[in-house]
């Protein structure tokens, strides 16, 4: 199971949000570059990029701090916030990120995600952020009426490169992860599913590497210290299951 910590970027600081809230907001450093050297430096194999402003605006402004992060690291970056056209989706492969994340604009146009996934094989990734089971978008700011699974199986035929699923009520909050909503997103297609949200400790990552998740982001647990990721990555293997 991969291990991808998280660098979310606010005004070009590496900051971090309780339940997905712009008003409950921790700055954890001012130079995303050093933050993401730091968890290459502990071990980090993949890095998980979050543009909380395009998220929220549709634009982004921490550009310069994403150019800083792949400048520093030789490792795979993927990035989510903001990333709603194609535009956007050719600049940041330019630019040198692996792969894309995109959750709004494939909710509110399915036909264009489906274009793009076509166009962009195994370069994007589904994000399915949601709130009681239900799709929220635009940073969170609004739940639909449809629901996780079913955004899901709508492109399990897509060359996606993975989804990742973001349980909102579990982020950031230090309270582990939501076991069940996992499982369900996992048997539901066979498309390589990522967890996030809730990762505090040890036996978290453990528990998703039992369900052989594809992977799993870690975000608050690093910054806090409740979990390193040599452990996290030590706990991934758990079970035989590869990084």
């Amino acid at each position: 199971m991969q291990i991808w910590p998280a660098i979310d970027l606010r005004g070009g600081k590496c900051v971090r949000l309780q339940q997905g809230d712009y008003n409950r907001e921790t700055v954890f450093g001012d130079d995303p570059a050093a933050m993401a050297r730091h968890w290459v430096d502990e071990g980090a194999e993949y890095l998980h990029l979050v543009d909380l402003d395009g998220a929220r605006n549709g634009t982004s402004t921490n550009r310069a701090a994403v150019a800083s992060i792949l400048a520093t690291v030789d490792i795979p970056c993927e990035l989510g916030g903001g990333v709603r056209n194609e535009r956007a989706i050719q600049s940041w492969l330019d630019a040198g990120l692996q792969r894309l994340v995109i959750g709004t604009k494939a909710l509110k146009e399915p036909d264009w995600f489906r274009r793009m996934c076509r166009r962009y094989p195994n370069q994007l990734v589904l994000g399915i952020d949601a709130a009681g089971g239900r799709v929220a978008t635009d940073g969170w700011l609004d739940v639909s009426d449809v629901s996780a699974t079913e955004m899901a199986r709508q492109y399990a035929d897509e060359p996606l490169a993975a989804i990742v699923y973001t349980d909102i009520a579990k982020d950031g909050m230090m309270a582990g992860t939501n076991l069940p909503a996992m499982r369900e997103m996992k048997e539901a297609v066979d498309v390589p599913v990522i967890a996030s949200g809730g990762v505090t400790n040890v036996e978290d990552v453990r528990q998703l590497a039992r369900l052989e998740m594809a992977g799993c982001i870690i975000g608050r647990a690093l910054y806090e210290g409740t979990l390193t990721i040599a452990d996290a990555i030590s706990a991934a293997k758990i079970g035989g299951f590869k990084k």
